[in-house]
């Protein structure tokens, strides 16, 4: 089968586009014939390498799975043994972010991971759900009228899902992100937008109830400032070092009545259900950006990693 191989951490100068050997799914997995697969910016963090964490669960040294891609939608194509809860032909979707491979002919993937694609929703758009929408649905959680909510990375797959449930909640809105997406962000309803590149939102002199970061690069004592009594920060991913400063260093914060930490998402086949019917009752709806072949993952991931994307990019093979 063809898929894009990855042997090395590097840039997407170290993909190659090979045909490897078709997988065959063990206990409790199900085979599946890719149709899309959403590209994410852990994705991107699993090609370089960086930061740690991507080392931890990826592979110290180098990787240990060879093909990148989580966000999948495809056909079932064999089930493994003694695997039931699926039928051949089924048409499924789910994040393998723990094992990738979605940007491939075939994956095998876990059936706890998985599950049936509502009639509503095409390929491209079921693909960009699971992890970036569970991002946003996790990260929403607790948003109501009147809160004054900032998303900083606002422009991308998560951030413009977690934009719309803020806005469906009755929240005032403030999206960072780089200028080429200012006009855009708008559009999509934010009442207040930064470029992060001409502003820091924690100096300002402005606070938030809630902030959603994407990639956290400041500490606690920063970030603090932006929070009003009351405030919940939760930061998604960045530094290993920014984030273990978050956790540990926010917690002087709490006497402040404020509350500065990471964002749980808890995926699986609930979450995924969840954001899956969210988007077929209109709630939530990933913005593409574009749609690609399979021999476009590096550049797909260049753009991912480089914040060039407005929304989401997915591959169909």
């Amino acid at each position: 089968m063809k898929a894009i191989v990855q042997d090395r951490y590097g840039g997407p100068e170290h993909l190659r586009l090979a045909d490897i050997p078709v997988p065959e799914p063990g206990k409790a997995q199900i085979r599946v014939r890719v149709l899309a697969c959403a590209v994410n910016l852990s994705d991107w963090e699993y090609l370089i390498g960086s930061p740690l964490y991507a080392r931890l669960v990826g592979g110290l040294l180098r990787p240990k799975h060879s093909v990148l891609g989580s966000d999948i939608v495809g056909i079932v194509d064999k089930l493994g043994p003694n695997t039931t809860g699926f039928s051949f032909g089924d048409r499924v979707m789910g994040d393998l972010v723990m094992i990738r491979g979605g940007f491939a002919e075939y994956v095998c993937a876990p059936v706890a991971q998985m599950v049936r694609v509502p009639d509503g929703l095409s390929d491209e758009v079921a693909a960009c759900l699971p992890q970036a929408g569970g991002i946003a649905v996790a990260g929403a959680e607790g948003f109501k009228p009147g809160d004054k909510v900032l998303i900083n990375g606002a422009g991308g797959g998560s951030g413009t899902m977690a934009l719309q449930l803020a806005k469906s909640a009755g929240a005032h809105v403030t999206a960072v992100d780089n200028a080429s997406k200012i006009d855009w962000l708008r559009s999509l309803g934010a009442d207040e937008i930064f470029d992060f590149r001409q502003q820091d939102f924690t100096r300002t002199g402005q606070q938030w109830d809630w902030i959603l970061d994407m990639v956290a690069t400041r500490g606690p004592g920063r970030i603090a400032r932006a929070l009003s009594r009351g405030g919940v920060y939760r930061a998604l991913g960045g530094d290993v070092a920014v984030l273990l400063k978050l956790v540990i260093g926010g917690l002087r914060f709490r006497l402040q009545k404020k509350s500065i930490g990471m964002l749980m998402v808890p995926s699986g086949r609930k979450l995924t259900e969840k954001v899956a019917q969210l988007a077929v009752e209109g709630k939530i709806a990933p913005h593409l950006d574009a749609v690609l072949p399979l021999s476009s993952v590096p550049e797909a991931l260049q753009r991912t990693g480089f914040g060039e994307v407005k929304g989401k990019l997915v591959i169909r093979l």
